[in-house]
C-alpha cells in the first residue's frame, strides 16, 4: 500500500471517532449554554437579585474546581471511554433533580442539579479533550480542536434558542401580572411558570442516559499519549524539580481564569442585558446565539490563519485588543448596538482558548499533565466573575435609585456600565500575550 493511500486509510478510520466526539461536545455545548435563558428564568421564578441569579453560572462553573483532578483520576482508572460513559450518565442525573426542583421552586435545588451537571461535563470534558488531541498526528490536533470548538458553539447556540422559547415565552407578561396580583396568585403563576423546566429536563435524561449506554459500544479505538522524543529531552534535561518554578505557567491559569468568566459574561449575560435595557423576552432570546455565532465565526478564521498567517501568540495579542475595544463599546452606546457589542466579544473571546493552552505548556516537560489539570481547574473563572458583575449592577442601580432616578432606567444604566468589570480581564490576557508567556523561559532557553 502507497504512502498516499495509508494516510487516506487512516484519514478514513479516524472520521467515525471524530464525529462521535464532536457529538460529545456538541452535547456539553447545549447544555453548558443554555444558562444564558436559565439566568432571567431563575430570576423570576425565584424573585433573585442580579447577583444571585449568576449564581447559576457559578454552580455549573465551580464543579470544575471540584472535579477536574478527581475526574483525572477516574479517566486512569477506567479509561478514556467508560469516563465518557459515566459523565453523560452523571449529567442525566443532574437533569433529573430539575425535577424537584421545579416542584419545590427551591433555588438550591435548581443550582445542584445544575452542579451535578457540571460535574458530569468535568468528566466528559477530561475524558474527550485529551482523547481527540492525542486521537491523530499532534501537528492536526488545533485542527480537530477547532472542529470540537464549532460543534460546542453552533450546540450552545441551538440550545440558547430551544430553552428560550421554553422558558421566556411570555416572561413579560408574568412579570406584569406578578406586580398586582396578590401573594396566592403570585405563588400560583411563578409554580406554573417554574413547571415548564420539568418536561424538556427529563427529554435530555433520556436522551443522556441512552447516550451513556450507546457511547460504551461506539468504536472508539484505545488510545493513550504518547511521550514525544522533544518531551523525553525536556524531562531529562530540565533542572527545575517543582510546578512552582514555572512563572509563565501560574500566569497562564490567571489568564484562562479570567478569559474563562469573559467568555461566559459575553454569553450568559446578554440576553438578561437586553431584557434590562427594554427589549422583550421573545426579542432577546436570540442573544446568545448573536455570541456564539460570532465565536464560530473566529473559530473558522483561526483554522484558516494559524498558524499560516497569525502566530498563536500574535493571535492572543489581537484577541485582547478586541476585547478591550468591544468593552469599551458596549459601555459608550446604548441599545441594539450596545448588544451587538456583547456579542462581538465572542470574536475577540474564540482565539483565547487554543492559543494560551499551547503558550502555557510550553517547555513544562514531565510536569505538564499536572499542568493540563491547573488549566482546567482555572474554569472556575466563570464561577467567580459573572456574579461580581451582577454584584456590580445590583449596587450601581441600588445607587441610581436612592438618587432618585427611577428603576428601570437605573438598571439599564447599571447593567451597561458594569461590564467595566471585563476591562481588567482583558489587559492581563494582552499582558500574557506580549510578555507574560515567557516569563521564566527566556533564561532556560
Amino acid at each position: 500500500m502507497s504512502q498516499t493511500d495509508t494516510s487516506a486509510s487512516n484519514s478514513n478510520s479516524m472520521m467515525i471517532p471524530i464525529m462521535i466526539i464532536a457529538g460529545l461536545f456538541f452535547i456539553f455545548g447545549f447544555v453548558t449554554w443554555i444558562n444564558g435563558a436559565l439566568i432571567p428564568f431563575m430570576k423570576t421564578i425565584n424573585e433573585l437579585t442580579d447577583a444571585q441569579s449568576y449564581l447559576v453560572a457559578s454552580a455549573s462553573y465551580i464543579s470544575f474546581v471540584v472535579m477536574a483532578l478527581p475526574s483525572s483520576y477516574v479517566i486512569n482508572k477506567v479509561g478514556y471511554k467508560k469516563g465518557m460513559s459515566l459523565g453523560l450518565g452523571i449529567m442525566a442525573v443532574g437533569a433529573l433533580v430539575f425535577i424537584p426542583a421545579a416542584e419545590a421552586r427551591t433555588y438550591w435545588i435548581f443550582l445542584l442539579a445544575i452542579f451535578i451537571q457540571g460535574m458530569g461535563m468535568t468528566l466528559l470534558q477530561t475524558a474527550s479533550n485529551p482523547y481527540i488531541t492525542i486521537l491523530g498526528p499532534l501537528e492536526s490536533a488545533a485542527k480537530r480542536i477547532a472542529i470540537m470548538g464549532i460543534a460546542n458553539k453552533v450546540a450552545g447556540a441551538l440550545g440558547s434558542l430551544i430553552f428560550g422559547a421554553i422558558l421566556l415565552s411570555g416572561i413579560d407578561s408574568i412579570k406584569e401580572k406578578l406586580s398586582i396580583v396578590d401573594d396566592s396568585e403570585k405563588a400560583q403563576l411563578l409554580n406554573s411558570m417554574a413547571d415548564s423546566v420539568i418536561t424538556p429536563y427529563i427529554i435530555m435524561a433520556v436522551i443522556l442516559f441512552i447516550l451513556s449506554a450507546a457511547i460504551l459500544k461506539a468504536p472508539l479505538p484505545h488510545v493513550e499519549a504518547e511521550e514525544s522524543d522533544d518531551e523525553k529531552t525536556a524531562n531529562s534535561s530540565t533542572k527545575k524539580t517543582s510546578i512552582f518554578q514555572f512563572p509563565h505557567l501560574w500566569l497562564g491559569v490567571a489568564t484562562l481564569f479570567v478569559y474563562v468568566g469573559a467568555e461566559v459574561i459575553a454569553g450568559d449575560t446578554i440576553i438578561a442585558y437586553g431584557i434590562s435595557i427594554g427589549f422583550s423576552g421573545e426579542e432577546a432570546k436570540y442573544f446568545t446565539s448573536y455570541t456564539l455565532g460570532a465565536m464560530v465565526m473566529a473559530y473558522v478564521l483561526g483554522v484558516i490563519l494559524i498558524p499560516k498567517y497569525l502566530s498563536q501568540a500574535l493571535a492572543l495579542r489581537i484577541s485582547a485588543i478586541l476585547g478591550i475595544i468591544f468593552t469599551l463599546c458596549i459601555i459608550l452606546t446604548s441599545g441594539f448596538t450596545s448588544v451587538i457589542f456583547v456579542a462581538a466579544l465572542g470574536i475577540a473571546n474564540a482565539l483565547v482558548w487554543p492559543a494560551v493552552w499551547p503558550l502555557t505548556l510550553k517547555g513544562l516537560g514531565k510536569f505538564t499533565k499536572t499542568a493540563s489539570a491547573l488549566l482546567v481547574m482555572a474554569i472556575a473563572g466563570g464561577a467567580i466573575i459573572p456574579p461580581l458583575y451582577g454584584r456590580l449592577v445590583d449596587d450601581k442601580k441600588a445607587s441610581l435609585i436612592a438618587q432618585g432616578i427611577d428603576e428601570a432606567t437605573a438598571l439599564a444604566d447599571a447593567s451597561t456600565t458594569s461590564y467595566w468589570i471585563l476591562f481588567p480581564c482583558y489587559i492581563l490576557i494582552l499582558y500574557y500575550a506580549i510578555s507574560g508567556h515567557k516569563l521564566g523561559l527566556k533564561k532556560d532557553q
